[in-house]
């Protein structure tokens, strides 16, 4: 018997966890991103004070809906397992204020937000090198 290399089975384990990340991902903004234009989550309650206001000139400036549309090209792209880095880097800023929302004006919604951040660093991580020219400290040319 065989033994498997250390490295090969830590590897191996990195790419399952990514991928499993990158499915969580894809499916949580697909259902939040429909949700948008389907409304088949129950809203509770609208929030109150400025978190409220924010969200209504959201809502109704449609600004949501370019946002929602956004998540839901990600999500597919997750899903299917294609130009994943250009999902990442739509993604990307959503997060950002999905996050900045939280921690500013709604603290009590941050842990979703957290965990989608964790499961998008996880495919990021993964996918790094497509991101290798960004990270250049002088620009050809």
């Amino acid at each position: 018997m065989n033994a498997v290399p250390l490295a090969f089975t830590k590897e191996r384990s990195l790419k399952i966890v990514a991928m499993i990340a990158r499915y969580l991902l894809g499916l949580m903004f697909l259902v939040f991103g429909l949700n948008d234009f389907l409304h088949f989550i129950p809203v509770k309650q609208m929030p109150t004070g400025a978190a409220g206001q924010f969200a209504q000139i959201l809502n109704s400036s449609h600004y949501m809906d370019v946002v929602a549309s956004i998540m839901i090209l990600s999500a597919i792209l997750f899903l299917v397992n294609r130009y994943v880095p250009l999902g990442l880097t739509l993604l990307g800023p959503v997060l950002v204020n999905i996050l900045l929302f939280h921690i500013l004006l709604l603290p009590t919604g941050i842990v979703v937000g957290a965990f989608a951040t964790v499961l998008w660093a996880l495919v990021a991580w993964r996918n790094r090198s497509a991101f290798a020219g960004i990270f250049a400290q002088r620009a050809e040319g």
